[in-house]
């Protein structure tokens, strides 16, 4: 016996009250900029500034004891990764801890530094003093780092536009890009809300987000596309309908095995990855509902070409609005 989420046949309305979808997700998307601009995003070390400090130790490395023994001194936004380098031998093991930049500093103060070495060589007697390497990122990076993942995602967003115009037509890429610029906003808005800590990785999240919600709308629009030309005397509505009907079982089966993964990482990653994991899992659901609720409904507010065999210039068989 195979399990089902969804029946092969179904015939589920999505349409019936398009505009109060849209209505819903303007609002969503209002409610997350307007949290963006009054609260602002909890930028990590990436975009802030900070210190980096490489760790040396003959005994294995505790992430944890790591976290423990700096939490007293109140550094603020704090990562530890425990990474591998080639450079040193098996009984060598590195750590890469990265401390926020302090008030009124663009960097972490030298005593600042002496008291993160006293407290880990207390935590961890294997600990090698002086550390392997201190590096800073000053503020000035940091403003860079934001502009150019702005740029990544704008760039990103603007390849689809023209993907989309060019593979389909241009009702499909501003649907499609709606879609995009809808599941970024919402993203950025839920951080904004919850101030979970915004840094490179969320920027990755994003992009990632960005395709995964790109391929659900493609596959959306290739069966629209087919059953335009299969259904020429039906409404584009009923043809939107049986087109999200139809991809309706791939698009539950492939978002809730992608909600497993991402919710076992979300419990057993730990917290070096659990912000990239929320966005992650964030982005599945509002990119899942952005398909069919918002790319595909500007597709119905717009209208769409109906017979591609026909040349592009012939106004009367442009929109879908009027049955070829």
């Amino acid at each position: 016996m195979r399990l089902k989420l969804v029946p092969q046949n179904t015939s589920f309305d999505f349409f019936s009250r398009w505009k109060i979808w849209l209505g819903i997700s303007a609002l969503m998307m209002i409610v997350a900029f307007t949290s963006f601009m009054l609260q602002g995003l909890n930028f990590g070390i990436d975009f802030r500034g900070g210190t980096t400090i490489r760790t040396q130790s003959t005994q294995e490395i505790d992430v944890g004891v790591y976290r423990d023994a700096l939490a007293p001194l109140e550094l603020g936004d704090v990562t530890i990764t425990e990474i591998f380098d080639p450079n040193f031998g098996p009984d060598e093991n590195v750590a890469m801890i990265r401390i926020q930049a302090q008030e009124d500093t663009e960097a972490v103060t030298s005593d600042v530094i002496t008291q993160v070495g006293e407290v880990l060589a207390a935590a961890d007697p294997g600990l090698k003093l002086p550390f392997e390497s201190v590096e800073s990122v000053g503020p000035k990076v940091s403003g860079e780092l934001i502009q150019t993942a702005v740029i990544a995602v704008v760039l990103a967003i603007g390849a689809v536009l023209v993907y989309i115009w060019l593979r389909f037509e241009w009702q499909f890429a501003l649907g499609a890009v709606a879609a995009l610029v809808h599941d970024v906003i919402l993203t950025i808005g839920i951080f904004s809300e919850l101030q979970i800590r915004f840094d490179l990785a969320i920027i990755a999240a994003l992009l990632t987000i960005v395709g995964y919600s790109l391929n659900d709308t493609v596959v959306v629009f290739d069966r629209v596309r087919e059953n335009l030309r299969k259904y020429k005397k039906k409404d584009l509505k009923e043809v939107l309908n049986i087109s999200i009907n139809e991809t309706l079982s791939r698009t539950v089966m492939t978002s809730v095995t992608t909600l497993l993964a991402l919710i076992s990482l979300y419990v057993l990653g730990g917290d070096v990855i659990r912000g990239f994991v929320f966005a992650m899992i964030w982005g599945v659901i509002v990119g899942t509902y952005s398909s069919v609720f918002v790319a595909s409904t500007i597709l119905l507010w717009l209208g769409v070409k109906r017979d591609w065999s026909k040349p592009s210039n012939n106004a009367g068989n442009q929109f879908a609005n009027v049955d070829a």
